[in-house]
């Protein structure tokens, strides 16, 4: 891939990625205005993150790091990888079909085992989940064709799916609010849930996930391929591929298991009306934003290319593709950091109608933020690493992350007022992925060598910029009222947007202003591929 396009490529990404969380900002207000914050919310969220958790235990980190680094590899093969890509598909999906039913077999232990509820909300979080956890299985179609095609250098069809899954999860509802009213204040009690209900809110939820993954199927035959179920599995290298996955799947159970703990620790404050599994959630999805549409976007569009290079031996290349991609995201998610500290109350007001719960979110989400840079710089290392072909020093470097979030989250438990505890365990996770970032770092850096000088002076001119841009964006917010409850900024969904906007547009200028006398060309290279995806787009 040359430089072009991978700037097409994440600007493909980049694009479709914000859609797709537009939509997502907008299905969370709507569930907030069908379900509430607090109480039933938190049992859903519970049984709906459930399918999420045993897919990426079960395949979700070892399909990420094996497939586009194998595919490429396979693609050497005298009928191009197309025998290997179908005896891998073939073998994955039996994998995740046969998750699925055996986690929605098991739901009651499942939610008992991630969740600390008394036995009527246990049971209200298990309806969801008979629901929800069929979502196994698509989630794994979706990772499944989407990355084929990534590695056949067709980006579009991975990050647009997810708006086909938005539209129907948006519309579900819509359904549910126009059958069974509204309830932004979590007013109804857990009896008051019906099994219709249950399976309105839920089931519209797993219909929109298996839209999301079945859609690429249709995407197939234009990168020249064709599925057809191969169950013949030797000969093609597929266990050289098992042994990479292993490592994988090792770290994805180190990961889970952390996020086990961060669950039971949280789930502990829900029913006192601060910040539990439902507040946490909606924050993740704010902080998630700036990290989906540009970390990923770019990452992924280097990945590829990195993938590339490892297997034809060209390790300058990796090394050197490493340090751009690494600058062009620094460089957003520094100023995406400083705004989204800035408007983290009024977002909390977007997402919630209720004074508790846009506190609790801003809360979390100063916490999250605190970590967002070195999330994504991680997020690039671990690629790197498999690309190639390395799985077992991220899982490694994991068990090391997972250690200290764990005990961190455990001593939160001990000492923080339970009214605190879901901003004490963000602030843990936060640090403890600061620490794993520097260790990946470093092991990187003794394998690929080179110097990291020019990366480190960019980082260093993004930390300067963010000095006057914050300054002026407090100063904007404070114009607007502040985090006073009777300011504009706080007293609607609209006020909040307009007030955020200002804001953000305000500190942009101002950071944008700064790098270009700091002579710093990192944010254009990050932009320019965007900006003239836009124009042609007119």
């Amino acid at each position: 891939m040359t430089e072009r396009s991978i700037g097409r490529s994440s600007a493909l990404l980049a694009g479709g990625t914000i859609a797709s969380r537009i939509l997502g900002f907008l299905k969370a207000v709507v569930l907030i205005q069908a379900i509430g914050t607090f109480a039933s919310a938190d049992a859903f969220a519970v049984g709906n993150q459930l399918p999420n958790t045993i897919y990426v235990i079960v395949a979700g980190g070892a399909l990420s790091a094996v497939l586009v680094p194998q595919i490429v590899r396979s693609a050497r093969h005298s009928d191009g990888g197309t025998a290997y890509i179908n005896k891998l598909v073939t073998i994955a999906l039996l994998v995740l079909a046969l998750a699925a039913a055996v986690a929605t077999l098991f739901a009651p232990q499942l939610v008992g085992l991630t969740s600390s509820f008394g036995p009527e909300k246990a049971g209200l979080a298990t309806a969801f989940a008979y629901w929800c956890l069929p979502q196994i299985f698509f989630y794994g179609v979706y990772t499944i064709l989407g990355e084929v095609l990534n590695a056949r250098n067709s980006f579009g069809p991975f990050t647009l799916a997810p708006i086909l899954n938005n539209f129907v999860a948006l519309g579900g509802l819509i359904v549910f609010i126009a059958i069974f009213g509204s309830d932004p204040d979590s007013l109804r009690q857990v009896s008051w849930w019906s099994p219709s209900a249950i399976a309105v809110l839920a089931g519209t939820a797993t219909l929109g996930i298996a839209v999301q993954g079945l859609v690429l199927f249709a995407f197939w035959r234009r990168v020249g391929l064709r599925y057809r179920p191969d169950f013949r599995w030797r000969g093609v290298g597929l266990a050289a591929t098992g042994r990479i996955a292993g490592w994988s799947f090792g770290m994805i159970l180190v990961t889970t298991a952390a996020g086990i703990v961060e669950t039971r620790v949280v789930s502990t404050a829900s029913g006192v009306d601060s910040p539990s599994v439902a507040a946490l959630g909606n924050a993740w999805l704010v902080f998630m934003l700036p990290h989906s549409v540009v970390a990923v976007s770019i990452a992924t569009a280097y990945f590829t290319r990195m993938s590339e290079s490892a297997a034809a031996g060209q390790f300058d290349r990796v090394r050197r593709d490493i340090a751009a991609s690494i600058r062009q995201i620094t460089v957003i998610m520094v100023l995406a950091g400083v705004v989204l500290m800035v408007v983290a109350y009024p977002f909390g007001r977007v997402m919630s109608d209720t004074a508790g719960g846009s506190a609790g979110i801003g809360d979390v989400l100063l916490a999250f933020l605190v970590g967002l840079p070195a999330f994504s710089i991680l997020f690039v290392l671990q690629r790197a690493f498999f690309a190639l072909g390395d799985t077992r020093t991220p899982f490694l470097t994991t068990i090391f992350q997972a250690v200290i979030f764990t005990i961190g989250s455990l001593l939160v438990l001990a000492f923080v007022p339970k009214d605190q505890v879901g901003v004490g365990v963000a602030l843990m996770l936060s640090f403890a992925g600061i620490l794993q970032a520097v260790l990946v770092g470093i092991l990187l850096r003794r394998i690929l060598g080179g110097h990291a000088r020019r990366t480190l002076v960019s980082f260093a001119k993004d930390a300067l910029a963010a000095l006057p841009a914050t300054a002026v964006g407090i100063v904007v917010f404070a114009l607007f009222g502040g985090i006073d409850d009777g300011s504009f900024a706080l007293s609607g969904r609209f006020q909040s947007i307009v007030t955020m906007a200002v804001v953000g547009v305000v500190m942009a200028a101002v950071y944008a202003g700064t790098l270009r006398l700091l002579r710093s060309s990192e944010l254009s290279d990050a932009l320019v591929p965007i900006v003239g995806r836009l124009r042609r787009s007119r």
